[in-house]
């Protein structure tokens, strides 16, 4: 049986085991400087997806579902091209599929969030989808943000957020012919350097939208970017999806 699950027919979502897993992979279509395409998020989530579902879907019982392509991107929506909705459409769209999802056997629901700007709003959509529907929710990423307090590359100290080295490389690796490398400029907000706690992952978080640290919208340094990099950052990616779906396969809350 298929793992992709606009491809079931219907008698097959009646066979589903309440065990399974639903991977609702969320990219964005956003500016994401003048070397990447608008579909930067959108490729990584859904290419990640794809190979999770390809690599551990008979494993852990996984479902891809369709992926969504325009999400909540007004931190870029001063670049013409960015499609984005807001707080109020996302969260309404997100609660649908969940209603819908509730229909079936299925009791896990995975958002695989390819835009760190989405990512506090998945986690209020996942509380209130638990609490609506019943289903047990989760909020995942192909790697965690710099400025939710991941790892971002020493040259570009901590502020490589968006279209920087490793965003570049992973798309030399996946979608070359959709780069433009030597357009890529470092562009990063020098002036966030001497503080501690309120920068980019620190203690003290701040609004911003992109074009507050320069005008191409890159906010990282693409330069040395390469596909061999790319390919070493994807399949750690992909490493580290099948540990946190298998962990997501054994946890469990009480019905409600």
């Amino acid at each position: 049986m298929t793992r992709v699950f606009a491809d079931l027919r219907a008698p097959e979502i009646r066979e589903l085991d309440p065990g399974a897993v639903a991977i609702l992979p969320v990219g964005a279509t956003e500016q994401h400087g003048p070397h990447l395409p608008l579909s930067t998020d959108f490729v990584v989530a859904d290419q990640l997806a794809r190979d999770a579902v390809d690599a551990f879907g008979d494993d852990l019982d996984l479902y891809r579902l369709p992926s969504l392509g325009i999400s909540k991107s007004n931190e870029h929506a001063w670049a013409p091209g960015t499609l984005w909705l807001s707080a109020r459409t996302l969260l309404s769209v997100l609660d649908d599929v969940a209603r819908c999802l509730a229909t079936t056997p299925i009791r896990k629901l995975v958002f695989l969030n390819g835009h760190g700007g989405n990512s506090a709003l998945l986690q209020v959509a996942s509380r209130d989808i638990r609490l609506a529907h019943g289903l047990q929710t989760f909020v995942m990423h192909p790697s965690v943000p710099a400025d939710h307090g991941g790892d971002s590359p020493a040259t570009e100290q901590g502020m490589g957020i968006h279209a920087g080295l490793d965003e570049t490389s992973v798309m030399l690796h996946l979608r070359p012919e959709l780069v433009r490398p030597e357009l890529g400029v470092r562009s990063l907000p020098e002036r966030l350097i001497g503080f501690e706690r309120v920068r980019f992952g620190g203690a003290v978080s701040f609004g911003w939208l992109s074009d507050d640290f320069g005008t191409d919208g890159t906010i990282g340094d693409p330069t040395g970017a390469t596909a061999e990099r790319g390919k070493a950052l994807y399949e750690a990616m992909l490493e580290t999806a099948g540990q946190s779906l298998a962990e997501v396969t054994r946890f469990s809350l009480p019905p409600r």
